[in-house]
């Protein structure tokens, strides 16, 4: 008995069960975080390794557009600050997020197409990839939170305990970048074109937030309109936290900016999800 037991194979037996696999995609997303540390890694090294003009455009881009909106809008419009905020930092505090999400969304967007060649050489959940390109935005807003300090101090501005809140706008904002830039990604290694769609989005979207201007010189029934464009809660809610009790959020357009970035999170997601299984063919 216990020699024939031995020589008979162990039996196996084949579970199917519905939804199995994008459990285990969402377990893989785990089990390949070494590998989105090393492919953040690499994008920042890429940037600033041996390199001058990445640290400098870090901090000469939003410091530039900061001075151009603040003598237009507010020397020559003579647009109003929030409350006794000084106009500059007013700017700044909303070219932070701004930043943050452009830079994430451009790098997010065209990820996969740089990343080509590790697409179609071993299997890791494809939704590493974009998600790892945020770190570089992320390290770029670091660098320029650092000019925000300093012009603080400049104009001896300082934060009120509504500082505390502000890494909560800051994963908005990069939420606000990964729906879109998942769903562009995903169309981008089909249709290549879209690669060049994106600047000129991001740089409409620049003019049309409220970056140079506050939110407030919207007219009060407008301003749910204004709303739908998600950005605009999340820098509502960064002047809030930087500038204290001179700014305030529109809470019924801060909730429908939310609830779109929230829809367009599932969107990139779900779009990214159906198209990923052809990546390897099609790029």
């Amino acid at each position: 008995m216990t020699e024939s037991s031995s020589t008979h194979p162990q039996e196996h037996v084949l579970i199917i069960e519905p939804g199995r696999s994008e459990k285990n995609y969402w377990t893989d997303l785990w089990r390949y975080r070494e590998l989105f540390l090393i492919l953040a890694w690499r994008d920042i090294s890429v940037r600033y390794k041996q390199t001058i003009i990445g640290i400098i455009w870090a901090i000469i881009k939003p410091l530039l557009t900061m001075v151009v909106f603040t003598v237009i809008f507010g020397r020559i419009a003579k647009l109003p600050s929030d409350g006794n905020a000084p106009y500059a930092i007013m700017v700044f505090a909303a070219m932070l997020p701004w930043s943050l999400f452009s830079n994430a969304l451009s790098e997010s967007s065209n990820s996969l197409i740089s990343n080509a060649n590790l697409i179609g050489k071993v299997y890791f959940p494809r939704l590493i990839i974009p998600a790892a390109t945020m770190v570089t935005a992320f390290i770029d807003f670091l660098v320029s939170f650092i000019i925000l300090i300093g012009m603080m101090v400049y104009y001896q501005f300082a934060p009120g305990w509504h500082m505390l809140l502000l890494p909560c706008f800051i994963i908005l904002a990069l939420l606000a970048s990964l729906g879109p830039g998942l769903w562009i990604a995903s169309l981008n290694v089909k249709y290549r074109d879209f690669r060049y769609i994106i600047p000129f989005v991001v740089q409409f979207g620049l003019y049309v937030s409220p970056v140079g201007f506050s939110s407030k010189i919207i007219p009060e029934q407008w301003r749910m309109l204004y709303s739908l464009n998600p950005m605009v809660g999340v820098i509502d809610g960064f002047r809030w936290c930087i500038l204290s009790g001179n700014s305030s959020i529109y809470m019924p357009g801060f909730l429908l900016s939310f609830a779109i970035i929230a829809f367009f999170v599932w969107l990139g997601v779900s779009r990214f999800r159906k198209a990923e299984k052809t990546f390897a063919d099609l790029i």
